[in-house]
């Protein structure tokens, strides 16, 4: 069973190892935990067995109008349970009413964003892929 926290009371580096799958410079346990911290909003999936995160997603928000999800990550055993899902869910319902969720994802994730009623739109980033995380 999967249990969704909205705090990160108890989790340490120890529950936070599997993540980033593919990244060319993968953050650490260490920096997950930093990450997880600093954001405003989070919610976790915790294995309920194992007491490990499975999954997170993050936000960053003034609380007033807008905010910026820039992490959701599930564990590889754990994908396609609808663990994502329920964590964008629930993220979108801590973020109320806001006027401007958005968010930056690969081309191919834009259809699992779509069922949430996001739409597709332009911006620009920047990514220092040489700087270790």
């Amino acid at each position: 069973m999967i249990e969704y926290l909205s705090s990160i009371e108890g989790v340490s580096e120890n529950h936070l190892n599997g993540f980033f799958v593919g990244w060319k410079s993968a953050p650490t346990a260490a920096t997950l935990l930093k990450i997880l911290q600093g954001s405003n909003h989070v919610v976790l999936a915790i294995d309920e067995e194992t007491r490990n995160v499975v999954g997170f997603v993050t936000a960053l928000s003034d609380g007033v109008l807008s905010a910026y999800l820039p992490l959701l990550e599930v564990l590889p055993a754990y994908q396609h349970k609808g663990i994502g899902s329920e964590l964008v869910s629930r993220m979108l319902k801590q973020l109320g009413d806001l006027y401007m969720i958005d968010l930056s994802c690969d081309e191919d994730m834009q259809p699992f964003y779509e069922k949430f009623g996001m739409h597709k739109s332009h911006g620009m980033m920047l990514r220092n892929y040489g700087q270790n995380v």
